[in-house]
């Protein structure tokens, strides 16, 4: 018979040292907590593990593993190892996952710091001034003129004579002024990232820009941005619209469009022919003014003009 054959079959004596294995499993365990023989195993010639069950509370399904073993020839069963395995059905907490991938967009409150990976592939380095030409360099020479009219701290001379380059009219002041002295900047892949996830939430293949009317690039509440991006997104300033305050995607579209539905002007109405508001009076006699003279006896008086 081979070794495979024989490890398959328990060993008789390792198999009945069932007092054994749950001395060692009580006195590894809390008293109590070990319950019923749940069967066990063959784990080689002479080696068998035994399972209990553990009523421990929380480790629901969990069994109590005791391995015991002899050696050959001997009669003598010793225990190996002792230790709490989960079963089949045991209850297992969820596999751990960095905190960097369970992050998700809106977890960042008040307070708290998102820290950057150092190699963190949506940033590249970007301007800081270390590559800035030193005083005496033909770049520094150039820029006296520009110092001098800046009304730097220069008494010297120009910046190729001074010890350090100035501090004013500098390669370094001048970007810190523009907002390019940062120590890393988006890299290409950081835009397309960008761009990919502003496009699937306000792009043209939404429900909302399908159903559109127009599109965002003829809409009068886009704010262009700047920068590369600026070439395919912008940003809404459409208080009635879904995507208000949103970077949108320059095919993106809603029924808010400035341009969809323009609203006549309200007819005004023409001016009333009778003025129903002004009272005229009107006398009960005609007026004694006219071609025909008045008589004392209206009954006598001539009809029509003479």
């Amino acid at each position: 018979m081979s070794a495979t054959t024989r490890s398959r079959t328990p060993d008789r004596l390792c198999a009945e040292a069932i007092d054994l294995a749950r001395a060692a499993a009580e006195e590894a365990a809390a008293p109590g907590v070990v319950g019923e023989h749940a069967g066990m195993v063959s784990e080689g010639d002479r080696v068998v593990t035994h399972f209990f069950e553990c009523k421990e509370l929380g480790y629901r399904g969990w069994r109590w593993a005791v391995t015991v073993a002899r050696a050959s020839r001997a009669k003598i069963v010793t225990v190996d190892e002792t230790v709490l395995l989960p079963g089949p059905d045991a209850l297992l907490a969820p596999e751990w996952v960095p905190w960097s991938e369970r992050l998700r967009p809106g977890d960042l409150g008040p307070g708290d710091l998102l820290p950057t990976d150092a190699e963190d592939l949506r940033l590249e380095p970007g301007f800081t001034g270390e590559e800035e030409p030193p005083p005496n360099s033909a770049v520094s020479g150039e820029m006296a003129e520009l110092v001098e009219a800046e009304d730097a701290e220069v008494t010297a001379g120009a910046p190729a004579n001074l010890p350090m380059a100035p501090s004013r009219g500098s390669i370094s002041a001048v970007a810190e002024e523009l907002g390019m002295r940062r120590a890393r900047v988006l890299s290409r892949y950081g835009l397309h990232v960008a761009a990919d996830r502003w496009e699937e939430a306000f792009g043209p293949k939404t429900p909302m820009a399908q159903a559109a009317p127009a599109s965002c690039v003829t809409c009068g509440f886009l704010v262009p941005i700047g920068g590369s991006l600026g070439q395919a997104f912008g940003v809404c300033a459409n208080e009635f619209s879904p995507a208000d305050g949103r970077v949108v995607s320059l095919s993106y579209g809603c029924g808010g469009h400035s341009e969809a539905a323009v609203m006549p002007k309200t007819p005004r109405p023409a001016p009333p022919v009778v003025d129903e508001t002004k009272v005229e009076p009107f006398p009960l006699r005609p007026s004694p003014e006219g071609s025909v003279p008045a008589v004392a006896d209206e009954s006598s008086a001539e009809l029509g003009h003479s």
